[in-house]
């Protein structure tokens, strides 16, 4: 068993291949999807929600019931995530793509991105222990959300693709070393 875990995280590491970790808010993407790009000999770590802070005037929020603006500037800054991914993935790179990517959109997002292999990696801890991540860290993510609610609507909406964790007991470091032995047996997804 450990052989068969340290021969997946070594085929992922001398791989090529784009990883999208998404989740809730606090669920630890950010930090998770930093540590896997610095994991690779050549590693990009894409924040989705940057497309989001570069609108500076005109910005739709999302929210509980998000206007149909809201939902175009969504699909915009998916797009220009999968676009980034796909550049830098042909330029060499393994990319690490991490945003809150809920629902049927995981799919749409999915297809997006052109570039194989692709691993979809859901973080998903106990929204309890997000809601305390949530309480201790500066940036506030919730809004008209509850966690509870939340994670929900993460849990009963977002189809089941990829690998899905319950990272609550784990370090980030931790759950980036379950993601590089689990990835290529559970997370890799098929062409869409």
């Amino acid at each position: 068993m450990i052989t068969e875990k340290c021969n997946s995280q070594q085929l992922i590491l001398e791989s090529k291949g784009i990883f999208i970790i998404t989740g809730i808010m606090a669920s630890g993407k950010s930090t998770v999807a930093q540590l896997l790009a610095e994991r690779f000999p050549k590693g990009v770590h894409v924040h989705g929600d940057i497309y989001r802070k570069m609108v500076v005037a005109g910005r739709e929020e999302m929210s509980p019931n998000p206007s149909e603006e809201a939902l175009n500037q969504l699909d915009l800054r998916y797009k220009l995530a999968a676009s980034t991914a796909d550049a830098y993935f042909e330029a060499g790179f393994n990319v690490v793509v991490q945003d809150n990517i809920i629902g049927k959109m995981l799919q749409n997002f999915v297809g997006m991105v052109r570039n194989r292999p692709l691993f979809v990696v859901a973080l998903c801890p106990r929204p309890e222990v997000v809601a305390k991540r949530e309480a201790e860290r500066p940036k506030k993510g919730y809004g008209g959300w509850s966690v509870a609610e939340f994670d929900r609507l993460f849990r009963e909406e977002t189809p089941r693709i990829g690998l899905w964790l319950d990272s609550s007991e784990q370090t980030p470091e931790e759950t980036v070393d379950e993601i590089l032995a689990r990835a290529w047996a559970e997370a890799r997804i098929a062409e869409y």
